[in-house]
């Protein structure tokens, strides 16, 4: 579509709240609302002006803010305990670009040994403690005494 075209016949690009209704989209907002809330014709006037301004990849980029819109409700409507957990799973999922990130809890502790070089095994073997690129890889205290400050 011709943007110039589409520019000068849009209801929204004329529109005085031109941004906020582009937000509102990106956001998940309902086109349905954002129609009603700012006197467009209907739902079909958003949808065509995010599809002439390519809106619909910010706006799939923002899974999160969909999610985050689920997460808010669940005190206020009646929702099952699973739907708001599967909804803060997939939260925890998505990173701030919006790409779908599977987090493996599986780590191979023989081969984070296998990195350390001579000193850090040799610190190790005589104080027990880990080099930071170990532990934050890991994620999670060891049974080492570093959880809580100890030196081993």
């Amino acid at each position: 579509m011709n943007v110039a075209r589409h520019k000068a016949q849009c209801t929204i690009c004329a529109h005085e709240n031109s941004a906020e209704i582009e937000a509102g989209f990106v956001n998940w907002e309902s086109p349905a609302k954002l129609a009603e809330e700012y006197e467009l014709a209907d739902r079909t006037t958003v949808y065509r002006h995010a599809h002439a301004l390519g809106l619909f990849d910010k706006r799939k980029r923002n899974v999160r803010a969909a999610l985050e819109r689920i997460i808010e409700k669940s005190g206020e409507v009646e929702v099952t305990a699973s739907a708001v957990v599967a909804a803060i799973q997939a939260y925890a999922k998505i990173n701030a670009q919006g790409q779908w990130v599977e987090r493996s809890e599986h780590v191979n502790m023989n081969e984070l040994f296998e990195r350390m070089s001579k000193d850090e095994l040799e610190r190790y073997a005589r104080d027990g403690k880990l080099p930071d690129w170990f532990t934050e890889t890991v994620s999670v205290p060891l049974a080492t005494g570093q959880d809580d400050g100890e030196e081993g």
